[in-house]
């Protein structure tokens, strides 16, 4: 059956897919498959991991939207949203669309800006939003570095979102200037997850974040999974992020 595991693990998370998804979801496969084959987008291409690794484990983000009533536990089913306005977010190191394409599929009123350095990549993510027909996206062919020091993207976003891109010292320095005050940066992590948000603790304060909740995801087809919650709770100084590629060189402590 088409997209039978995509819809089985987004039942495990409370989540309805409907026809005009699961063709979204299929178009975005098929699109997928086709380019990797000339531009390798990515190391994930059976049907059945794409299914689980990219467009499963992109909708859990789901579970740690931002709350109007403030931070709280994360749930462990998505909550039925009734946000007084579209949420902004941003998705840095989208890559070929992940986590941010799949949210977009399931909050259509999402405003996302997709922030991806490199340029084949940066194409296909342009071609996906064309094919799947969304609008309200924009995709930034850019370093985070150079778009965290941009006023129209500078503390702009509610929800912040980044998958596997950099250890979180280096990750919370590409995306926690993006953030606005009161909102939400969410890493998607492996087994490390703990130790590495433990171990950035430091750089999250310097950077205006305090970390949240660690939630561990347990869905079908995918290994240990979490997500890592960092609230902005004040302004992140004006000298970060650092110049392009200052980041991963000399990690904050």
């Amino acid at each position: 059956m088409v997209l039978e595991l995509l819809r089985e693990g987004a039942k495990a998370l409370g989540l309805h897919l409907g026809p005009h998804h699961l063709v979204a979801f299929e178009t975005y496969y098929r699109e997928l498959a086709a380019w990797n084959q000339r531009f390798n987008l990515t190391a994930i291409t059976s049907y059945e991991e794409i299914q689980t690794k990219h467009f499963l484990d992109s909708l859990s983000c789901l579970l740690a939207l931002p709350q109007e009533e403030g931070p709280r536990p994360l749930p462990d089913a998505v909550p039925v949203l009734r946000a007084s306005r579209p949420l902004r977010c941003a998705d840095v190191g989208s890559g070929a669309g992940f986590p941010g394409l799949p949210l977009k599929i399931i909050l259509p009123e999402l405003q996302l800006t997709l922030v991806e350095a490199t340029g084949k990549k940066a194409t296909f993510l342009r071609h996906m939003v064309r094919v799947l027909g969304l609008a309200d996206v924009q995709v930034l062919q850019a370093r985070a570095e150079e778009v965290g020091q941009q006023p129209e993207h500078r503390e702009r976003y509610d929800l912040v979102v980044a998958r596997a891109v950099a250890q979180m010292p280096v990750l919370a320095e590409y995306c926690l200037p993006l953030c606005r005050l009161g909102g939400r940066f969410v890493a998607q992590k492996g087994e490390g997850a703990h130790a590495e948000a433990e171990a950035a603790r430091g750089a999250l304060e310097r950077l205006g974040g305090s970390l949240g909740e660690i939630k561990a995801v347990r869905l079908p087809g995918l290994s240990e999974r979490y997500l890592v919650v960092v609230e902005k709770v004040a302004k992140t100084p004006p000298e970060y992020p650092r110049r392009p590629g200052m980041p991963a060189k000399r990690p904050l402590s």
